[in-house]
């Protein structure tokens, strides 16, 4: 694509036709040719294997050289191990049952009438992410499975490596008989393409920003389609006065440390100050001798020497980085009230033996996922059973949580009569 305005028009225009007319096959397929064609796509990436890497080394050169902060540069990075992950992450969305088609409700009216709710697919999704190149795989698979086509558009950091995925990908769709329309990436890294992206109403249904605040912010203002949001992580641990410290411990350094740079990590601890004075300095010390820094409240503070103040501005920051934000609140009221002012929505946990206390917490806490005794770092699709995922939904509209398959339909209602009229 040149980045020529009126060329660049005209070429977005084009996407956007045959992503349409691509959906229409999409949404007749068989299930078997959707499972074939994904599969097909599985063995691409690993055939592509040693193409995709060396695009990803090149853009892992370059986003270094450019200063890319360190937790985007390692959700970047590709390897035998995450490009693995990625082929088994389609087979795992192809052994899912189909969505399309499927009926969720049928009844009769006392005319006659028999009405049914039909699951069918959304059309052509538009797909806006940032730096982490596995999301070609997993939004492609799981478009192919729901009947939807899609208009990817990856990050400039990423480039090279989406756009070798997105090359596999379509060979393997044209191998099982499916027109390669069916997954498009946006072939250039003009900023531009992005605003076009969100007027294309003629062609695309949906949106959904998989990135950072920015990101989202941008397409929620801009978009003329509806968006599906997924907001940033700013996810909770409480550790209540009824906790099992063990699991405490264990769950906390999971939540915070398996992976610092993905939206399920934990940003900020709470503890019950019923049990502050036994149980936060185990857990301020385990995480500072994982190499974590940790800003705390004052009665943090008092704890260790090595704890920095938190500020206001930590209850709200997702760090995405070996930095975590710790207070002591007092029980679960306040706790509750803290994750609902400051929290973004996405995934929350608290860790207690007491049930009463747990079914408050999943009652009154506002966010897509709750969690008992858990780590939070199991938000996520392929965790949940769904294959792979699109992105967290933290909206209430349309789907909340993990964004799966079944997440990217909408349902129709098929009415059949024997002549009736309205009186």
């Amino acid at each position: 694509m040149t980045t020529n305005p009126e060329k660049l028009k005209s070429d977005m225009q084009r996407l956007g036709q045959a992503a349409r007319a691509a959906a229409e096959i999409l949404a007749q397929a068989p299930t078997a040719v959707k499972v074939a064609a994904i599969c097909s796509a599985a063995a691409a990436i690993r055939a592509a294997g040693p193409v995709i890497l060396a695009a990803n080394c090149e853009d892992v050169d370059r986003a270094t050289a450019r200063g890319l902060a360190g937790p985007m540069l390692e959700r970047l990075v590709l390897d035998d191990k995450r490009l693995e992950a990625m082929a088994k992450g389609l087979e795992d969305i192809a052994t899912l049952p189909d969505p399309i088609g499927t009926q969720l409700a049928r009844w009769q009216r006392p005319n006659g009438l028999d009405i049914a709710r039909v699951r069918v697919p959304l059309g052509v999704i538009g797909i806006i992410y940032e730096s982490r190149p596995n999301v070609t795989a997993d939004a492609g698979g799981l478009c192919l499975m729901s009947g939807n086509a899609c208009i990817l558009r990856g990050g400039s950091e990423s480039f090279r490596s989406s756009l070798a995925i997105a090359r596999a990908l379509s060979a393997g769709v044209t191998a099982a008989g499916l027109p390669a329309e069916a997954i498009q990436l946006v072939p250039t890294t003009d900023r531009a393409a992005v605003g076009l992206l969100l007027t294309m109403t003629e062609y695309v249904d949906v949106i959904i920003p998989r990135g950072g605040k920015s990101l989202t912010e941008r397409v929620a203002a801009e978009s003329r389609i509806p968006v599906i949001k997924h907001l940033d992580g700013i996810c909770h641990v409480y550790v209540d006065g009824a906790a099992n410290e063990a699991k405490a411990r264990r769950v906390t350094m999971n939540s915070k440390m398996r992976r610092t740079s993905i939206c399920g990590a934990a940003e900020t601890l709470l503890v019950d100050r019923q049990v502050a004075g036994t149980v936060l300095p185990v857990l301020v010390a385990d995480l500072l001798n994982a190499g974590c820094e940790v800003r705390g409240c004052s009665e943090t503070l008092a704890v260790d020497k090595q704890v920095k103040p938190a500020t206001d501005q930590d209850w709200g920051t997702e760090y995405l980085d070996a930095i975590i934000s710790v207070l002591v609140v007092d029980g679960v009221d306040a706790a509750i009230a803290h994750i609902n002012r400051f929290g973004s929505h996405h995934t929350d946990c608290i860790i207690t033996e007491n049930t009463a206390t747990a079914e408050r917490f999943f009652a009154r806490v506002d966010s897509g996922i709750v969690v008992l005794n858990a780590s939070t770092q199991f938000a996520d699709g392929g965790e949940f059973g769904m294959g792979a995922e699109i992105g967290i939904s933290t909206g209430k509209l349309h789907a909340r949580g993990p964004v799966g398959a079944e997440q990217l339909t909408s349902y129709k209602y098929v009415v059949r009569g024997d002549g009736q009229v309205r009186s």
